[in-house]
């Protein structure tokens, strides 16, 4: 052990468990008060020091105790003024998920990452938390006819895996196969066994919420996953969205839409059996996806700003 990872041990143990003034600890170690601060700074960056809050029910506010108890799951809100533009809404929604997300994880666990717009940000404002045998799982392939997907969701789940020392697995498939049959075969294939057996196994599962229409462009829908005619035919279909690329209907439906026998991502079936599933929204236009989501019971935790819950709360009429 270094002589700065003692100081540093030694600064946090005294300030963060017995409670003593950083004067204290400056005196006791015959620092500067400065290096004490710079020390505990270090100790939480470095992932030493794990600053946690007891486990709650999510946020207090009518708004959110309506959507929590109506849907069944923990409301995190987050205030964003009412002029704010999306991409402010976006950061600060990020920045709360980002912190629950951070607590959520633990050692020796398989966390499921479903990529995004939405995650693209909630990966930004992770907190260092380094961790012992954990893995990261990518839960939607993210190919299509144009690109492989990977650098940008590559990108996603290696930043959570350098955040949480934890091992990263793709899932080199693509999001939609052009034939149910394809991906009847794919499924059979070693490789992809392997990752469908990490998905049955999932203590922790991250995602957002697609929207067909939404105000903040969804990447499954503007990225060249679907065409004119593929648009038509799930708007004919009453598909308001997504959660994992396995599109949705407001009312919670999705197993009867044709789409889904060539969908990639797990089903809000095979998502109830994660035991924590946390679902991040931050855009009120996509308040029927969120709807359709909740009713389909994919979420544990809904993560999303005051602008959203009440469009959500409308659109559901509560």
């Amino acid at each position: 052990m270094n002589e700065r990872y003692e100081d540093m041990y030694q600064a946090a143990s005294r300030y963060y468990i017995q409670g003593e003034t950083m004067e204290s600890i400056a005196h006791q170690l015959r620092l500067s008060r400065s290096s004490v601060s710079r020390l505990l700074k270090e100790a939480r960056e470095s992932g030493l020091v794990r600053i946690s809050l007891a486990d709650h029910s999510g946020s207090q506010s009518p708004l959110a105790s309506t959507i929590s108890r109506h849907f069944g799951v923990r409301v995190h809100m987050v205030s964003v003024r009412e002029n704010a533009n999306e991409n402010v809404r976006f950061d600060q929604v990020a920045r709360l998920a980002g912190r629950l997300f951070t607590e959520a994880v633990d050692d020796h666990q398989l966390i499921g990452v479903a990529w995004g717009v939405t995650l693209s940000h909630v990966v930004k404002h992770l907190g260092r938390r380094p961790l012992v045998g954990s893995t990261v799982v990518q839960i939607n392939g993210g190919a299509n006819q144009r690109s492989s997907g990977i650098p940008y969701i590559g990108e996603i789940l290696q930043s959570i895996g350098d955040a949480f020392d934890a091992r990263v697995v793709l899932f080199p498939v693509p999001a939609f196969f052009d034939f149910a049959e394809t991906k009847q075969a794919m499924w059979r294939e070693r490789s992809v066994q392997n990752v469908l057996k990490l998905h049955q196994k999932l203590d922790l599962a991250v995602f957002g919420v697609g929207c067909l229409e939404g105000r903040v462009p969804s990447h499954v829908y503007t990225a060249g996953y679907m065409d004119t005619s593929d648009m038509r035919q799930l708007a004919a279909d009453g598909v308001v969205g997504d959660v994992c690329t396995v599109l949705l209907r407001e009312d919670g439906s999705y197993s009867d839409i044709s789409y889904n026998d060539r969908a990639t991502g797990l089903t809000p079936a095979e998502l109830q059996r994660v035991p924590r599933r946390i679902c991040v929204v931050a855009d009120p236009s996509r308040a029927p996806a969120v709807v359709g989501a909740l009713r389909a019971g994919t979420a544990t935790d809904l993560v999303l700003d005051e602008g959203t819950a009440r469009a959500v709360l409308d659109r559901a009429r509560l």
